[in-house]
């Protein structure tokens, strides 16, 4: 697929793994719900796109919690995994028996909500343990079917978690995560699209580089008009997926 896009398409390609990788450090999560609902638009093919964005997020992962395993929060993690496995696999299976179309509004749909909150500066709390779980497991769902599952399950850690040690458990536990879905498409024989991985690899670190930067600056208390602007530009991009698949289907 990739193989066959022209130049235009390609060079939009290289400029949205730049991006991911951006959006991922500078804030911490939502690499894939920025990239996706674009790359989409491109190939309409999520099994081709979750694996690379997956393996990236894993090797990203991995770098940044490798020296760091005394600043993780074991107990709140060992918590959170046990609500998060089961809703996690049945959101990895329900993407690998989904049409194509069905696939795409449901990441369209979550995507478009966090955009929602974006624009509104609105923050999913978490305030007691019913809401815990229930974001945990919608938020395990939407991680298993498209990774776009984090600011939900973000919401519940931060409540448990001291500030210090919050973004380190965070990382481990989207390297936990990932794995279990990379797993999972090993068994079922999906494609990982390792020599993509590699080959988009040098765009995502200078995404992740340029997002450090970018991190430096939102922590100072300027991040509300930027997330604003990106959630604004995420709707329209959602809105016109969702018309696009939802006519497709029919």
């Amino acid at each position: 697929m990739i193989a066959s896009l022209d130049s235009m398409q390609l060079g939009m390609v290289y400029f949205l793994f730049v991006w991911s990788g951006f959006v991922r450090s500078s804030l911490g999560f939502g690499g894939a719900a920025f990239a996706m609902p674009l790359m989409l638009l491109i190939v309409n093919e999520p099994l081709l796109w979750l694996p690379i964005i997956a393996n990236h997020l894993l090797i990203f992962s991995i770098l940044t919690v490798y020296d760091r395993l005394k600043n993780i929060d074991w107990t709140s993690l060992g918590r959170g995994l046990v609500i998060l496995i089961i809703p996690k696999l049945i959101g990895v299976f329900g993407l690998l028996h989904l049409p194509n179309e069905v696939l795409a509004i449901i990441i369209y749909g979550v995507t478009f909500i966090y955009g929602l909150t974006w624009v509104f500066n609105y923050t999913f709390a978490s305030k007691n343990r019913v809401v815990d779980g229930v974001l945990l497991v919608i938020g395990g769902y939407a991680s298993g079917t498209s990774l776009v599952g984090a600011p939900l399950i973000s919401a519940v850690f931060a409540r448990h978690v001291l500030v210090q040690k919050l973004r380190d458990t965070l990382f481990l536990l989207w390297m936990i995560l990932v794995t279990i879905k990379v797993s999972t498409f090993v068994v079922l024989d999906v494609d990982l699209q390792f020599a993509y991985t590699l080959y988009f690899l040098p765009m995502v670190a200078a995404g992740h580089w340029l997002g450090l930067q970018a991190h430096n600056y939102l922590i100072q208390g300027k991040g509300e008009r930027y997330k604003a602007v990106l959630g604004s530009i995420l709707l329209l991009i959602c809105c016109y997926g969702l018309w696009k698949n939802v006519l497709a289907y029919g």
